[in-house]
């Protein structure tokens, strides 16, 4: 299982998970619920139940490299190609275009509360 903290201007929100490569996970932290805040995704509309996927959400694939940019990254990288979590878990903590980040999670419990 590997994880990644989600965040919307340097804002915490929420849990992103690969419980397996055929299962994806995404939470909201529960102060990010509670906030005005809006969600970071219209296919990710605030609710507090975790979403579930057989494949990384879109918004999170479409931060990633493609092409010949991807294929260079993952060799230097030693990534495998097929691996999109794991590419995103190597930009962790770098800049993205737009406002929403991934960020290796620090002492993240399962959820905030």
């Amino acid at each position: 299982m590997r994880q990644l903290e989600v965040f919307n201007n340097d804002i915490p929100v929420g849990l992103l998970t690969e419980v397996d490569k055929r299962h994806y996970e995404f939470q909201y932290y529960d102060d990010y619920l509670n906030s005005l805040l809006p969600a970071i995704s219209f296919n990710l509309p605030k609710r507090k139940e975790k979403y579930t996927s057989q494949h990384l959400f879109p918004l999170f694939y479409n931060m990633l490299p493609e092409g010949a940019n991807k294929k260079c990254i993952c060799m230097n990288a030693r990534i495998d190609e097929r691996d999109a979590f794991g590419l995103l878990s190597f930009f962790a903590g770098k800049d993205f275009i737009g406002a929403v980040n991934v960020r290796n999670p620090r002492n993240v419990q399962s959820i905030r509360q």
